[in-house]
């Protein structure tokens, strides 16, 4: 009932442990706290809160136009429904290093297990499209570093991505990968590989988790959790892949509804009252009212 039982440093410890092991640890995307739960019940080992999911459901293009307050009040109502861990797109850092820095313990108390920080200019722009642009390697730096010393529980996973692959190739992104590790980061999140001996290659030259992408529509091929564990992937991410699937059911909805005049025909797919009552412990709820008022001292 409510929230979750699991700490926020219970959680960044979990996940800890998790990358210390061989497993490929999936984190689908939440686009809202409701999903996050439907995550965790499906056995899936951690939740990712995307910055393009979140500008979407501002309404709003992936271009830097978030805030940080928006960024960590979604992480907070995210990572407090869900025993899992979650880890979070901080974009930029939202600044310069003390930006970043604040940024990090921000996210912190919002109970994010993780969070990765990334080397495009200000403003930034989906990983996925063309025309990115990166920061110099001193200032992409400052940023890891800022984000690493920030922290104040020593198990908050600290991520470096970098876009460089698109603009200058897999050789400046391998690296810019090892310059990352040596500033402080606890894992890298190469963006927008080409194929998986990209994702080979930047595993190899670095001794930390290799985060991979798996976005649909994007630069990478969709490759199956096999194929990313041979390439040596320790966490991949489906940042907006139920945001995808569910914006595309409530489109053919309203035309069917529109073209219909009732949504009979659509009902079969829907997700059932009794499903969605499970899912925010309905029951749970009733059981605590009811002992409380008809509570006789």
């Amino acid at each position: 009932m409510l929230y979750a039982g699991t700490s926020p440093s219970q959680k960044r410890a979990d996940l800890r442990r998790r990358l210390a092991g061989g497993d490929l640890l999936r984190f689908p995307g939440a686009f809202n706290p409701l999903s996050a739960r439907l995550i965790q019940d499906k056995g899936f080992e951690g939740v990712y809160i995307s910055g393009a999911v979140l500008s979407a459901d501002l309404g709003l293009p992936d271009i830097g136009l978030t805030t940080a307050t928006e960024v960590a009040g979604r992480s907070a109502q995210i990572a407090r429904m869900t025993d899992l861990p979650a880890l979070v797109d901080a974009d930029t850092g939202f600044g310069e290093p003390m930006n970043v820095a604040r940024t990090v313990q921000t996210l912190e108390d919002a109970g994010v297990a993780g969070l990765h920080i990334e080397d495009q200019v200000n403003p930034k722009r989906c990983g996925h499209l063309d025309g990115k642009q990166v920061v110099d390697a001193a200032t992409a730096l400052r940023r890891v570093r800022a984000a690493a010393d920030a922290r104040r529980d020593e198990n908050l996973l600290i991520m470096a991505r970098t876009d460089i692959r698109a603009v200058d190739g897999l050789p400046a992104a391998v690296d810019r990968a090892k310059a990352f590790v040596d500033a402080g980061a606890d894992a890298i999140f190469p963006e927008a590989m080409a194929d998986l001996s990209e994702f080979e290659a930047v595993a190899a030259a670095v001794d930390v988790p290799v985060l991979a992408n798996m976005t649909e529509f994007g630069k990478s091929d969709l490759f199956t959790t096999e194929q990313l564990i041979s390439a040596g992937v320790r966490i991949v991410i489906y940042p907006v892949s139920l945001l995808r699937v569910a914006m595309g059911a409530a489109e053919r909805a309203l035309d069917t509804l529109s073209a219909e005049g009732s949504l009979r025909s659509e009902v079969p797919a829907m997700q059932h009252r009794s499903r969605l009552y499970e899912l925010v412990d309905y029951a749970g709820y009733n059981t605590f009212d009811t002992g409380i008022f008809t509570y006789e001292p």
